[in-house]
């Protein structure tokens, strides 16, 4: 494992921790308004400072962390079932079927994603689960390709014949034996799904369609950046840095899987 790879598994790693463990690692209530602190610089007793409600930052910060990640993670597992289940089909049976599926593959990838987004929530209102849902519902059509790529490939291989020799089942061979064996691009594009969903979500919150107020998350804790930029850089900074921060390291987790995976690396 390369030293990148490395270093995107430990930001993911210490991302994790904080959004599991956010209760017991802050000292304050990250929804306390204090009026009288309100724009307080980064000191010891709020190591991020505090923005103009008084809120300490630094605790928001953290629990946003977990409202983004867990958008991430919820989003991905959707999208990677749906396009599991859509890509193994296609692939497996070939056919009108193949033909059926990738057609309806290359009429979603038509429709400019973010618009299709921002179309949904207008209907359906912004919430976080509306967000998750529906980012997991418009990212799943790279995955069925990459897994029909996988099971056109194996489903002739000697092992399929062999399950199909002893009388098992299509489901069987489908969930036992391809999606097992074709499951490592479906890794490394879940891995770098999170940190597009975390992107998309964090975007929409900016924008105030994504996760609402008083509910932290990075979006809409840079909403309030634009009015006291002048006055509050670190409202700015911090929460612009654990975007950057994140995003990159699963980036780079995401190579590192590609190059792993990869039946034509060097040995």
């Amino acid at each position: 494992m390369n030293r990148l790879t490395m270093f995107g598994l430990v930001v993911v790693a210490v991302m994790a921790f904080a959004a599991l463990f956010a209760p017991f690692i802050v000292k304050h209530d990250p929804g306390s308004i204090d009026l009288q602190n309100g724009l307080m610089p980064p000191s010891a007793g709020h190591i991020m400072g505090t923005d103009s409600l008084g809120r300490d930052l630094f605790s928001r910060m953290v629990f946003g962390a977990r409202i983004s990640l867990s958008v991430g993670f919820v989003a991905v597992g959707i999208s990677v079932v749906a396009g599991v289940l859509f890509g193994s089909v296609a692939g497996y049976y070939g056919g009108w079927i193949d033909s059926a599926i990738s057609r309806f593959i290359d009429i979603m990838l038509c429709f400019p994603t973010f618009f299709l987004i921002l179309a949904t929530i207008a209907v359906l209102g912004p919430s976080i689960w509306n967000i998750m849902v529906i980012i997991g519902l418009t990212s799943w059509m790279g995955v069925a390709r990459l897994i029909r790529a996988e099971i056109l490939s194996l489903k002739e291989r000697e092992f399929v014949e062999a399950a199909r020799a002893v009388g098992a089942s299509d489901f069987r061979i489908i969930t036992r034996h391809l999606i097992p064996n074709g499951i490592g691009p479906v890794l490394v594009s879940a891995t770098l799904g999170v940190a597009g969903a975390i992107l998309t979500e964090s975007g929409l919150s900016f924008l105030g369609l994504g996760v609402q107020p008083p509910v932290p998350s990075w979006g809409n804790i840079l909403t309030e950046a634009k009015s006291t930029l002048g006055i509050a850089w670190w409202i700015t900074v911090f929460p612009g840095l654990a975007i950057l921060i994140t995003v990159l390291g699963y980036n780079l987790l995401g190579e590192g899987l590609r190059e792993h995976f990869n039946p034509h690396r060097k040995q």
